[in-house]
């Protein structure tokens, strides 16, 4: 099967300009996506642009959980974690290789913020509203039992702690498979596409003036709705539509360190509650590593800066340090670092940038563009489906076209999870003769996909070689990417697709020659471009901030 369609690559401007479009949606981060995906299932003629890669922006540098929230329930926000433990469900359902059931440990020391029978409390109704139908159920534990499941914890004031379960996720792959199921049900994908200017029609925003990043060429997408889904950039794109339209959001930083998990020596997530302030963050697993989040402060300088600070990561660290004492963490044992904006919606009430409501809200601007801006990853799939609702009575006022129902994207599968049965991909791996490293790599990643990866390895023997000498990931895999996965730029493969930029201690950028070059005989570069890619990626990382 050739696996070079033209609906697996991104969408070439003039595709985008030739013919009106129901939906122009803004961004190509999560909830951008799953508006692109919902709506396409509805059969609305779609079209998606994004300025950079797909979860270039905050849908790649998340916590990477889906999970109920215990925090907001402490808020008393039942509503909210109702709805995303319901949402964790389903995307365990239709993504199972991309979301994982992941159990935690929540330890409680003397003196901690909150105590032992606040969680037990806690614990049951967190229960009760997954409608006990979580993973497992949790259970309450006490010092000794605490200690056999995490032995490296700090034991002195310790008395207790409960084992829950919530889920891991690839938050970057996600992403990219909801857009690939928006454009197998037929939406126009355009990364590297930025919007220039808003494109008025009778009063209303009816498309944009686009311009190619990577081409440089311009033209004009029409559209009878735009929506908004650029995460941290919505005022700014809001602002297009209102020069005076007052900022709605109180965008907050959360930062990771990725240390290696020996150092820890955590055996499962831990949830702590940070002895500088009282947060709760976690430690996490991720393989080999282990990584440390998050921060929540204020941020107010543009969305493209955001980086971590020396100050960030010693405060990860010294709260790590806490509940692993044995650990003596140091700014030493740090290999990468993310840091992100949530573009949470601003809250009055809210003192602290922790207190801020993670609730979304859709609005309707002065000339008509729906904005969707707050929420979170766990529920992108339901704030998607109300924004659509929206749109789809727009259209019928506006043409009295019928209201289509509602897209079943709770029940069809992302690619690569057709099925959580891959013991059959498994042993074919292994008789092509992979590595079991690689082979679970390629599961992890790829899901039922893995079947395609293979086909490439097996066609081409150089393609089962190592990318880097320090990783699992092979060749075949980047030509994957570039085939299927709308990957453009050598950090789009290393960074959001394979993620050999945190996996490895140079960040990958050994082989990101190595990289272009294979990228360079598919996407047709000439020496220049390599170049370019190879400085682009290597500069980033020089910096200090995630390409």
């Amino acid at each position: 099967m050739d696996t070079r369609t033209a609906t697996s690559r991104r969408a070439p401007l003039p595709s985008l300009t030739a013919e009106p479009a129901d939906l122009l949606v803004v961004g190509g981060g999560i909830t951008g996506a799953g508006i692109a995906r919902d709506a396409a299932m509805r059969g609305l003629r779609t079209v998606l642009v994004e300025q950079g890669d797909l979860a270039s922006g905050t849908s790649s540098i998340s916590s990477r959980l889906v999970h109920g929230g215990l925090r907001y329930l402490e808020q008393g926000n039942l509503r909210l974690v109702f709805e995303a433990s319901h949402e964790r469900r389903v995307l365990l359902s239709i993504a199972p290789h991309l979301v994982r059931p992941l159990p935690f440990v929540f330890p409680v020391h003397k003196g901690d913020r909150v105590p032992l029978w606040k969680l037990a409390a806690g614990m049951w109704i967190y229960d009760l509203l997954a409608m006990f139908r979580n993973v497992r159920r949790h259970r309450l534990l006490g010092k000794r039992g605490l200690l056999r499941l995490e032995p490296m914890l700090r034991e002195r004031g310790l008395v207790g702690g409960a084992l829950y379960y919530d889920a891991q996720c690839d938050d970057a792959r996600l992403t990219v498979a909801t857009a690939r199921s928006a454009v197998h049900h037929g939406a126009r994908v355009a990364t590297y596409t930025c919007v220039e200017s808003l494109a008025l029609a009778d009063g209303r925003v009816q498309g944009a003036h686009l311009r190619d990043v990577l081409g440089g060429e311009t033209g004009t997408v029409r559209a009878r709705v735009v929506v908004n889904a650029t995460g941290p950039w919505t005022d700014g794109l809001r602002r297009m539509e209102d020069p005076h339209a007052a900022a709605i959001l109180r965008p907050t930083k959360g930062v990771h360190v990725v240390v290696r998990r020996d150092r820890v020596g955590n055996r499962h997530a831990v949830t702590i509650t940070s002895p500088m302030d009282g947060r709760v963050m976690f430690v996490l697993p991720w393989g080999d590593l282990a990584y440390i989040g998050t921060t929540d402060t204020d941020w107010e300088g543009r969305p493209e800066d955001v980086r971590a600070t020396h100050e960030d990561i010693v405060y990860l660290l010294r709260s790590a340090n806490a509940y692993f004492p044995h650990a003596r963490l140091t700014e030493e044992d740090v290999l990468a670092t993310w840091a992100g904006l949530r573009p949470l919606v601003a809250d009055p009430g809210a003192a602290e940038a922790s207190d801020v409501s993670r609730e979304h809200v859709i609005l309707r601007g002065s000339h008509g563009m729906i904005t969707i801006a707050g929420g979170k990853l766990t529920t992108y799939r339901a704030m998607a489906a109300e924004v659509v609702d929206r749109v789809v009575s727009d259209l019928h006022a506006v043409d009295g076209r019928p209201v289509p129902a509602p897209a079943p994207t709770d029940r069809e599968p992302l690619p690569g999870g057709e099925t959580a049965e891959i013991e059959p991909l498994r042993q074919a791996g292994m008789d092509l003769g992979l590595a079991a490293a690689t082979v679970d790599h390629v599961l992890r990643l790829f899901g039922t996909e893995a079947a395609a990866v293979y086909n490439l390895a097996r066609g081409d023997q150089s393609w089962r070689r190592p990318i880097h000498p320090a990783h699992p990931a092979v060749v075949a895999e980047i030509v994957h990417c570039v085939r299927r996965e709308l990957a453009e730029t050598v950090a789009d493969v290393l960074t959001r697709r394979l993620h050999l930029s945190y996996e490895t201690a140079d960040h990958a950028v050994a082989v990101s020659e190595k990289v272009a070059t294979v990228m360079a005989r598919e996407l047709r570069w000439g020496p220049d471009r390599v170049a370019r890619e190879v400085a682009a990626y290597r500069a980033a990382w020089e910096r200090g901030q995630v390409p």
